[in-house]
């Protein structure tokens, strides 16, 4: 399991990141981490219960299967996310100048 977060091309930050500086691009890439995390756990999941569901053992017939998970989870990243960072880092944003 991959445990960091692939570089995030710095043109690929949404303009008003970039403009903030430095602690929120910050921000925004633990936000990425971490919705890259929760994407890996869901994929994890998915493949588990289409294994059961198909019938086969865990870590059954095919050697990459254990692969989708990460793959998906990077390319869901670096095609921008799900939008989960860019929520996380507006509620914090929000809630630091309550």
């Amino acid at each position: 399991m991959s445990t960091f977060l692939p570089p995030v091309d710095q043109a690929a930050l949404p303009a008003d990141v970039r403009a903030a500086g430095p602690e929120a691009r910050e921000r925004y890439q633990a936000a990425l981490a971490f919705e890259r995390q929760l994407t890996h756990e869901l994929a994890k999941q998915l493949t588990r219960t289409a294994e059961r569901a198909s019938g086969e053992e865990e870590g059954g017939s095919n050697p990459y299967e254990h692969l989708l998970p990460d793959a998906l989870a990077d390319a869901v990243t670096a095609a921008g996310g799900l939008g989960l960072a860019r929520r996380l880092v507006d509620l914090d944003t929000d809630g630091a100048s309550s």
